[in-house]
């Protein structure tokens, strides 16, 4: 671990570059399951999909949208060893479809990582405030504790980037053990009506409503696809990036399979959905469940690590989000400012900057106006960004086969090149169609929002078009190597 998470002693090759071999399979790995927010998504998440969705077959759900992912990232690898980018979406889009594509692509994901990163906060202020209130005494509006977590983030963004992954090394294993304790002791005392797997079969996963089922779980895991961000600091990434990949759904499928199996064992199958609706908040479910199979003691220490994990995620995405700002500013679709890294930390300092005052602007924005956190800011954005990056796989899924198919050289097997990221593709396209017809039941919306959040997705793909096309008008040259940066170490 501790190797994993070392920075090296050299620095890099200048103020245009990220830090370079700064990590190893374990801290990007960290990066990526921070940015699924585990305790969020069991505590949070799952009870929601299981009230909306397929009740008790939500574990079999989380089993085929694992298997999904791991279909998309058989293509999604197999590019990442040719493509090392801090910009992946953009840059696979860029080298398989054109710049124009490209394009389209940076501007998506700017959308995606930032309403992701952004939506939480309201989630963080919400949690913080009712705990802290709640446990303490500590009372204070939910804006204030998440403009406190948007400084902390912003500082640790701006540094070094082998910080922020030793920052989130210690909170993420923290909540994973506290979750694995709760699975044991479920598991172990057999639950309320003995060991059965009935949550994997097909009749449950029909149960009710398995598209909701589906399409919340398929939020629970945003942010894995970000292994490949982080290539151009990572050591080795032709062999790093792939294996963080597959490791980090392996883990996130594995654990949420596991976890949400245990809460539905917990009451019974057949009382999951009445039990959870029965609460005056979902989100306690699995803190109820804490109290009767563990004791008070771990349900206090979730309840710190429920803000924890929510912290964890804000990291995660912002990182996420400020590299992409800097690669857009270094290949010319944003302003070339965001494009240079810290003298001294190689971070993408600008774009971390930038990202916090958006971060503040629209915080300030759902304070004022008095939006509810949890089921405004929270969660009008991260569906948004679900969608966004939805989207930008199934591209990215085609995009893999054009750049096989212009250089086959690359990949000899045909499975790798074309036939898993056609499925992939076709799977994840018609899954972004599914969240835009039930935007209004994931979100809550009014009708007028359910319609006008989704159309943000094309919106910001055609500025991106028109970006791509103005850079290919005045720098027809930069234009042709929209994506192609590669790390030195490569």
């Amino acid at each position: 671990m501790a190797e994993a998470l070392q920075s090296t002693t050299q620095a890099g090759a200048g103020t245009g570059q990220l830090r370079r071999n700064a990590l190893g399979v374990a801290a990007i790995t960290f990066f990526v399951v921070s940015a699924a927010a585990p305790l969020t998504a069991v505590a949070g998440g799952y009870p929601i999909a299981m009230l909306l969705g397929n009740g008790a077959g939500v574990p079999a759900a989380v089993v085929l949208v694992t298997l999904i992912l791991l279909v998309f990232s058989v293509g999604y690898t197999a590019m990442a060893r040719h493509v090392a980018n801090a910009g992946s979406f953009f840059a696979f889009t860029s080298r398989g479809l054109g710049g124009v594509a490209g394009g389209a692509a940076a501007y998506i994901a700017l959308l995606a990582y930032n309403t992701m990163q952004i939506g939480l906060y309201g989630l963080f202020g919400a949690v913080t405030a009712g705990t802290l209130e709640g446990m303490f005494g500590i009372a204070a509006p939910w804006w204030l504790w998440s403009l406190i977590a948007l400084v902390i983030v912003g500082l640790l963004g701006y540094r070094q980037i082998d910080l922020s992954a030793k920052v989130l090394a210690v909170l993420v294993i923290l909540e994973y053990v506290a979750v694995v304790i709760l699975d044991v002791a479920v598991i172990g005392k057999g639950g309320a009506a003995g060991i059965e797997f009935s949550s994997f079969t097909p009749d449950a996963f029909f149960t009710a409503s398995p598209t909701i089922g589906v399409l919340l779980c398929f939020a629970a895991f945003m942010g894995f696809e970000a292994t490949t961000i982080y290539s151009e600091e990572a050591r080795d990434p032709k062999r790093t990036v792939p294996r963080a990949t597959y490791l980090a759904v392996l883990i996130i499928g594995v654990f949420y399979a596991i976890s949400t199996w245990a809460m539905v064992l917990g009451v019974g199958a057949d009382k999951v959905v009445e039990t959870i609706g029965g609460l005056p908040d979902p989100t306690t479910y699995v803190f109820t469940l804490s109290d009767q199979y563990v004791g008070g003691w771990l349900t206090w220490i979730m309840s710190l690590l429920l803000i924890s994990s929510v912290f964890a995620a804000l990291l995660a995405f912002h990182n996420a989000a400020a590299r992409y700002f800097y690669v857009l500013g270094r290949e010319g679709l944003l302003p070339a400012k965001l494009g240079h890294t810290h003298d001294a930390h190689q971070s993408p300092h600008s774009g971390s900057v930038l990202q916090t005052v958006l971060g503040i602007v629209v915080l300030a924005i759902f304070a004022i106006t008095a939006q509810d956190p949890i089921f405004a800011l929270f969660t009008w954005l991260t569906n948004t960004a679900t969608l966004s990056v939805i989207t930008l796989m199934a591209l990215v899924s085609f995009a893999v086969i054009a750049f096989f198919k212009k250089q086959p050289a690359l990949e000899p097997s045909a499975f790798k090149a074309s036939i898993a990221p056609l499925v992939a593709g076709v799977v994840l396209a018609i899954i972004a169609l599914l969240v835009v017809w039930h935007f209004g039941e994931l979100t809550g919306a009014a009708r007028w929002l359910a319609i006008a959040l989704p159309l943000l997705v094309p919106v910001a793909a055609v500025l991106g078009v028109i970006a791509a096309s103005k850079l290919k008008q005045s720098d027809p040259a930069r234009f042709a190597r929209l994506g192609a940066h590669q790390t030195g170490s490569q």
